[in-house]
C-alpha cells in the first residue's frame, strides 16, 4: 500500500515519516441487522435532539441508508447530521437534512467534480441550504478550514496553524465539537467555529487519538478573538 500522508520526523512513524491507512472490510449485515437499526430510531422516546449519521456503510446496507434515517428524523423533529461517503450524503440530501459535513472531495463528486473555485463552493452550498436539502452545510478543507453556508450566510473560517501529528480523526472531532456546541444552545456560527477547533485540535495529537477538551477550548478561543 502506497503512503497517503506524509508526517513529520518526530511522529510515531520515525522510521520513514509517513502514514499508512489500512481499511480492513467489516462484517456483511443481513437485512435484519440494519434494518433494526432503523426500527430502534422510529422508536425513539421524544427528547432527542441529533441523530448523527457518520461513515461510510458496512457490507450488506443498502445505499439509501442514511436517507431512511433522514426520513425518520424529518417524521420524529429530529436534527440529522450527516458526514458521510457522497453517494449516501447525495441520497440524504433528497430526503432533507439539518446539517452535512463533507470533505472537499465528496462535495466536488456531489456536483460531478465541476466545482474549481472557492466561489463556486460557496455558491453550491448556498444552493444546498436555499433548496432546503441542507439548513447547515459544512464543507471541509482540511489546513485551509471550512466553508460554512447557513441562513443567508456564507463564510470561511481559517482555523489557526498548529503542528501537524496526524490527521485521523479531525473530521469526527469537527463533526462532535459542533454538535456538542448546538446542544448546549451555542449560536450556529459559534458552533462551527468550535467544531473547527476541535478538529484542529485533533491533527495535534498522535496516532487514533482525538482532540483534547484544553486544546479545543483554546483555539476556539483565539478563533473568536480574531473574528470579533
Amino acid at each position: 500500500m502506497s503512503p497517503e500522508l506524509e508526517f513529520p520526523r518526530n511522529s510515531r512513524n520515525s522510521a520513514t515519516g509517513l502514514q499508512y491507512r489500512f481499511g480492513m472490510p467489516g462484517p456483511v449485515l443481513r437485512d435484519e441487522e440494519w434494518q433494526k437499526c432503523l426500527d430502534e430510531l422510529g422508536s425513539t422516546e421524544p427528547g432527542l435532539d441529533y441523530i448523527v449519521a457518520s461513515g461510510s456503510l458496512p457490507s450488506g446496507v443498502p445505499l439509501d441508508f442514511y436517507a431512511r434515517v433522514a426520513r425518520i428524523g424529518k417524521e420524529k423533529g429530529i436534527k440529522v447530521i450527516v458526514d458521510a461517503p457522497s453517494a449516501n450524503l447525495n441520497l440524504a440530501l433528497r430526503e432533507g437534512v439539518y446539517l452535512i459535513k463533507p470533505n472537499i472531495r465528496e462535495f466536488k463528486e456531489l456536483f460531478n467534480g465541476e466545482i474549481k473555485e472557492e466561489p463556486q463552493i460557496k455558491e453550491k452550498a448556498c444552493e444546498l441550504v436555499k433548496t432546503r436539502q441542507s439548513e447547515i452545510v459544512v464543507v471541509s478543507l482540511g489546513a485551509a478550514g471550512v466553508i460554512a453556508a447557513f441562513d443567508e450566510t456564507v463564510e470561511h473560517i481559517v482555523p489557526p496553524t498548529v503542528p501537524v501529528i496526524s490527521k485521523v480523526g479531525a473530521g469526527d472531532s469537527m463533526v462532535a465539537g459542533i454538535v456538542l456546541s448546538l446542544a448546549k444552545g451555542m449560536p450556529v456560527p459559534n458552533a462551527i467555529r468550535f467544531g473547527v477547533a476541535a478538529g484542529t485540535a485533533a491533527v495535534m495529537t498522535p496516532g487514533t487519538e482525538l482532540c483534547r477538551r484544553e486544546d479545543a477550548q483554546r483555539l476556539y478561543k483565539e478563533m473568536y478573538s480574531v473574528s470579533a
